[in-house]
């Protein structure tokens, strides 16, 4: 055997599962105890004499020589080898180790598992190691314990079973790893601090900031170089207790708070802070958390949400809940200084105008013009407030005599009257103003709104533009619309309502062209009851759209009769409420109309407003085009009133514009009508045609036949006759 057999034969290196036990053979079986260096002991006396002392002896030298510790025990647990790295890791002699067992080297709370794993081992020594990647402790002489690796090596000696232990103190390993982890979880928390968007500031136990995060920095205005040495509370601007002090920051521990900061730049800003307590291993207080932030932009909401909860989101003035809130206070206050109050409600005449023609965004910039002036017509004292839509109220109190306001009213509304220009429209607008005096119309907030509001009602149908204070007798006037609606709904089964047809006028030629339909309705509890009348009440109940669906059937219907009698087609004109024009039945209505009546659709002309012309909407267009894919012709009734602009007109499928009445009042002998006169040139430059309405006199006759103007209607010709004297009407008119 040469010397690479003999160091494989005494190799002591750790051993994995299923590797093979070394065997010493047993002439190396004997007792020997050197002075120096490694020492084995063995009681078997028939072993001893086998053994040979210069293999004994280069077994123990490698085992001295090993850098780890090294323990061989025997099948009873009994220490038989060590070397003296085992001697200065468990801080005992080597005849003190050779006395014990291996689980004297273990702390007690190991020992019972490792005395079944020992045993385990013997039996199955190739399974595996024990102790590589667990937690493992050897106990030392002096009681402390050390982390330790164990590597195994299976020893066959003769018939005797040994295991030799290699063991590997760890503690300079884990405190090196220890380190490392502390440097990375470092690295880590920093990155996490630096990102974060929360402002957080390391404090000492009393509270003087030791570091501060790049998110502190920008809240604060500081750099960390000046937040460092600083104390917390002084950055606690005015919220901050006097002398602020560690046991205010204890208390605060583990709660949040609303703070308020004080910036570099002196302004304040509101925060949301928590304080967490910082501590060591052992638990001692070593500092302080503050993390907090910039709450400015909730504090900001959650006011507007009670804002919002009092004050109007367009114009931001009173709503109805403060108006009733200072209603009753001023009510109280009136009753101990024995005062009138006034209370005045405003609408805008012909406000949904503006909406429908030039957009909602055109009529909120018109409210918040409406609004600011009239903020600067009422006093401090006073308050004006926006019910909703274009209505306004105004309380006045402290009065001696309320109606000696009048005076002030009458300015109002002619400051209101200025033109204002919005969104590039000059708009001139005029408001109906009704009035409620405390005590006299009202005792409580409901009842001044309720006869306000009435009063107002009555000034729209005075004319608008005007003021009216309330009267009782007007809720009997209420009271009659209220039954007038109910009336016109059963106007139609009871037949009481018919059509008259106006003429329609080919100023060239002279001949009867058509004929616009106007609904009529003769009462039998009212009798003959104006259009003004009763169109306004069918147009709010919402009966329009049933209304003009019977006009414009019987219409087609009669027209159809009309020229077979003549002999020659007519053209019917029927007027068309936005709510007709927006009903999704509408459409197929206007087609069974024609179907049913045996009329073109090249003979029916729809006319609508100008507020129907503007509207935005597509499908608007879409059903105006669709119209016309029919063959029947658009016309735009009034034109010229609203705040409409001939521009749009390159927008939609137009044929034809009435002009307004009271543009044609303007004409006299030997006069310019220039607003007339745009129009007609304008309108045939777009390749529309014009139709007068309101003509009474053959010099407006005269007149507009020069401009060029296509068609007239009026009394001239004839006002709206039955349709049993349609026929006998055209014959009449004959030609020029």
């Amino acid at each position: 055997m040469g010397r690479g057999d003999h160091a494989d034969r005494f190799d002591v290196a750790r051993r994995g599962p299923n590797r093979p036990r070394t065997t010493v053979p047993r002439p190396y079986i004997r007792e020997s105890r050197p002075t120096g260096g490694a020492a084995m002991e063995h009681s078997d006396a028939g072993s001893r004499a086998d053994a040979d002392p210069l293999e004994q002896q280069r077994l123990l030298h490698v085992v001295e020589a090993a850098p780890n510790a090294m323990i061989m025990v025997n099948d009873r647990g009994r220490i038989v080898l060590v070397n003296s790295q085992a001697e200065r890791s468990f801080g005992y002699s080597r005849d003190e180790l050779l006395s014990m067992g291996v689980e004297d080297l273990l702390p007690e709370r190991f020992r019972g598992r490792h005395v079944s794993f020992r045993r385990d081992f013997f039996q199955r020594p190739d399974r595996r190691e024990m102790g590589a990647g667990r937690e493992l402790y050897g106990l030392r002489r002096d009681g402390s314990e050390i982390p330790i690796e164990i590597g195994l090596n299976p020893i066959d000696i003769g018939a005797d079973h040994y295991v030799l232990a290699s063991v590997i103190d760890i503690t300079e390993r884990l405190e090196a790893q220890a380190s490392q982890d502390e440097a990375r979880q470092g690295a880590l928390r920093r990155s996490i601090l630096d990102s974060i968007p929360f402002s957080v500031l390391a404090t000492d136990p009393e509270g003087v900031i030791l570091a501060a995060n790049p998110s502190a920095e920008l809240l604060l205005g500081f750099s960390q170089e000046a937040l460092v040495g600083a104390r917390l509370a002084d950055l606690h601007g005015d919220s901050a207790p006097d002398g602020e002090s560690a046991q205010s920051l204890a208390a605060a521990a583990g709660d949040e708070r609303e703070r308020t900061y004080r910036r570099r730049d002196g302004l304040s800003v509101p925060v949301n802070e928590a304080i967490t307590a910082l501590t060591d291993s052992s638990g001692e207080l070593t500092g302080y958390l503050a993390v907090a932030y910039d709450i400015t932009k909730r504090i900001e909401a959650q006011a507007e949400v009670v804002f919002l909860a009092t004050h109007d989101g367009l114009t931001r003035m009173p709503n109805r809940t403060t108006l009733v809130q200072h209603l009753r206070g001023a009510i109280n206050e009136a009753d101990r200084e024995g005062t009138e109050i006034a209370l005045l409600l405003l609408d805008l005449d012909h406000f949904k105008r503006v909406n429908d023609s030039l957009g909602h965004h055109t009529g909120d910039e018109l409210l918040l013009r409406v609004g600011e002036r009239l903020k600067r017509w009422t006093k401090s004292t006073e308050l004006v407030a926006r019910l909703g839509g274009d209505e306004f109220v105004i309380v006045v109190d402290g009065l001696a005599d309320a109606e000696a306001l009048e005076t002030r009213i009458d300015e109002l509304l002619e400051d209101l009257m200025i033109p204002v220009v919005v969104a590039g429209h000059e708009l001139a607008l005029t408001v109906s103003v009704g009035g409620a005096i405390y005590p006299r119309h009202g005792t409580d907030p409901s009842s001044l709104l309720k006869h306000a509001d009435t009063a107002m009602y009555q000034a729209k149908a005075s004319g608008r533009n005007n003021f009216q204070w309330f009267h009782p007798k007007m809720l009997d006037e209420t009271n009659d619309r209220m039954t007038m609606a109910s009336a016109l709904r059963h106007a139609i089964s009871a037949r009481e309502l018919s059509i008259a047809y106006q003429p329609q006028v080919d100023l060239r030629t002279g001949r009867v062209e058509g004929f616009e339909a106007l609904a009529r309705w003769r009462s039998r509890e009212y009798g003959s009851v104006p259009p003004d009348q009763f169109i306004p009440v069918a147009e709010d109940s919402g009966m329009i759209v049933q209304l003009g669906g019977w006009v414009l059937r019987r219409a087609c219907r009669d027209v159809a009769s009309f020229q077979r009698v003549l002999g020659r087609p007519l053209k019917l004109a029927v007027n068309v409420s936005p709510r007709q024009f927006r009903s999704s039945s509408w459409f197929a209505e206007v087609v069974g109309a024609l179907k049913d009546s045996g009329l073109q659709p090249s003979q029916l002309e729809l006319e609508i407003t100008e507020g129907i012309l503007m509207d935005d909407r597509w499908e608007v267009l879409d059903l105006l085009s669709s119209l016309r894919d029919l063959g029947i012709s658009i016309a735009v009734d009034d034109f010229g009133r609203g705040y409409s602009s001939l521009a749009y007109l390159t927008r939609f499928p137009v044929d034809k514009l009435k002009i307004d009445r009271s543009f044609i009042r303007e004409i006299v002998a030997e006069s310019h009508a220039p607003i007339v006169d745009a129009i007609i040139v304008m309108g045939h430059a777009l390749g529309v045609s014009i139709v007068a309405e309101g003509v009474e006199s053959r010099d407006q006759e005269h007149y507009l036949r020069s401009r060029g103007c296509d068609e007239a209607q009026g009394y001239l010709y004839s006002a709206g006759v039955p349709a049993e004297d349609a026929v006998r009407t055209v014959q009449a008119i004959g030609v020029f």
